[in-house]
């Protein structure tokens, strides 16, 4: 069995950014880290860039930058972080040269990464990650910020509108197939999609998820929401919707409540969902912990309601959420 450690977005700009003059990269992840290192790959969306870049995107409308500097990339590998999601809304705040410089930084740190590029050809490319013998494939989109999207000659992300119509599906296929074609035994479908401060996928989104899986995806990886969402089983592989915020300094709603989140541990064996088992955890500013009393109760409480109405039935034990082979979960 293969465990993946799956995360939301990791913001390391700002007041992370400012924070991290003064604390240990160990000190961003609390005491998760054991969780991280329990893993065999550790997956998150990096939600910001790596760069000394000042100009910011002005050729569209945007109301947030989020930029760190590159010595940041330590907090990635104090969690041993393996690869990263760059397909989303924030790779580009500091224009192309700050993707570019993301990216020198990661491959210096031996951090791999998909979702972005230099041109189309490598933002759609496919991160290869050896484990324990096999090869995990991370695929990443977004349908966040177009102007951000990749061209055949610009750098930018791998830009997908959601849809189920028969082109999208044709090419969502087309990516797995090609993983598969390229030695993945593994496959990990990444998407930074939707609206904000939501926490209910739609019913456009979980059709789309659905055949993601049908098209030969193993894992559906979501994020972007600031919330976390329900998680699904389909034909036997994880749905996670929404993985929610890890690390960041945002503004905290106080009834949706975007401090709160989880660490998802999936564990994948034979291309089938073995076990899930979900950490609750609360986020301060560049400071993520594992969730105590009162927190706790109401952080699971919110999941497992929100996954049985996806049929999931989560488990709630010793404060931790988990989904074993064999429990029960019902068509929603």
């Amino acid at each position: 069995m293969i465990t993946l450690a799956l995360v939301g977005d990791v913001m390391l700009g700002r007041l992370v950014n400012q924070r991290l003059k003064t604390m240990s990269a160990d000190e961003v992840w609390g005491d998760v880290l054991p969780q991280f290192a329990a893993a065999d790959l550790r997956i998150g969306n990096l939600e910001c860039a790596l760069t000394e870049h000042r100009p910011q995107w002005e050729r569209t409308r945007k109301v947030f930058h989020f930029r760190a500097a590159p010595s940041a990339v330590r907090v990635l590998r104090a969690a041993h972080i393996d690869a990263v999601s760059l397909a989303n809304n924030h790779t580009l705040d500091f224009e192309e040269q700050g993707l570019l410089d993301t990216i020198t930084h990661l491959d210096k740190a031996g951090i791999r990464h998909a979702g972005a590029g230099h041109n189309l050809e490598t933002a759609t490319a496919t991160a290869l990650i050896p484990v324990k013998g096999q090869q995990v494939a991370l695929i990443a989109v977004t349908d966040n910020e177009p102007a951000f999207a990749a061209s055949a000659t610009t750098p930018g992300t791998h830009y997908l509108p959601v849809s189920t119509d028969g082109e999208t599906l044709d090419y969502v296929e087309g990516l797995i197939r090609r993983a598969r074609d390229e030695g993945a035994d593994l496959v990990v479908f990444s998407n930074h999609w939707g609206p904000n401060m939501v926490n209910r996928p739609s019913a456009l989104f979980r059709r789309f998820a659905h055949a993601v899986i049908e098209r030969g995806a193993d894992v559906y990886y979501g994020h972007s929401a600031h919330l976390f969402q329900g998680v699904e089983i389909h034909r036997g592989k994880p749905i996670l919707y929404s993985t929610g915020d890890f690390v960041d300094d945002y503004a905290v709603d106080p009834w949706l409540h975007n401090d709160w989140s989880f660490l998802f541990q999936v564990g994948m064996e034979g291309g089938l969902l073995r076990r899930l088992v979900l950490y609750p955890v609360l986020l301060t500013v560049a400071h993520v912990r594992r969730a105590e009393p009162p927190e706790r109760p109401l952080i699971c409480k919110r999941m497992r309601e929100l996954s049985a109405e996806l049929g999931t039935m989560l488990h709630e034990e010793h404060g931790i959420l988990s989904w074993q082979a064999g429990s029960i979960s019902v068509p929603a």
